[in-house]
């Protein structure tokens, strides 16, 4: 009888799961609601005047932001690829991180001293904020806690 009864309530649990939809959204949406487009993106994009992308204006605006980072890979593969192999190899991309590092701390360093202080380097957090790599997050600091997804090919720690 028992098993007859669990048998029937995973059946109905099941059906119920398997019949569930998730809810219509309107658009992309980060954890806290919808984000905010930047206001440059829309002073160029928003070619109605409504104060929304709407779909055509986000596709252009997507098209224009990827041949944006297509122009800045073949920049950096012009750059930094050596051996023109069409690929940054180790040296190359130490090289390559190495000069972004020296051109983040130049642009950040108020004090010229070659070094970030926690002043300096809060002031770079904040005037990142909008961009990828910037913060994450709520509260002044921003940042999410911890180190995110192991990468590609590495274990997370405690396996």
């Amino acid at each position: 009888m028992k098993t007859k009864l669990t048998s029937v309530i995973v059946t109905i649990a099941t059906c119920a799961l398997a019949s569930a939809q998730a809810p219509k959204e309107d658009g992309k949406k980060g954890p806290r609601g919808p984000r905010p487009v930047p206001k440059e993106i829309l002073e160029k994009f928003d070619t109605n005047k409504n104060g929304k992308l709407d779909e055509d204006e986000r596709k252009a605006a997507m098209e224009a932001r990827k041949a944006q980072m297509e122009a800045r890979k073949a920049e950096m593969m012009k750059k930094y690829d050596k051996d023109g192999d069409g690929k940054l190899g180790e040296d190359e991309r130490k090289a390559m991180m190495e000069d972004r590092k020296a051109e983040f701390i130049k642009k950040h360093d108020k004090d010229g001293d070659g070094k970030l202080s926690d002043e300096e380097k809060a002031e770079a957090r904040k005037a990142m904020g909008g961009r990828r790599g910037g913060p994450r997050g709520g509260g002044e600091e921003g940042g999410r806690k911890g180190k995110g997804a192991p990468r590609k090919g590495k274990k997370p720690a405690g396996e």
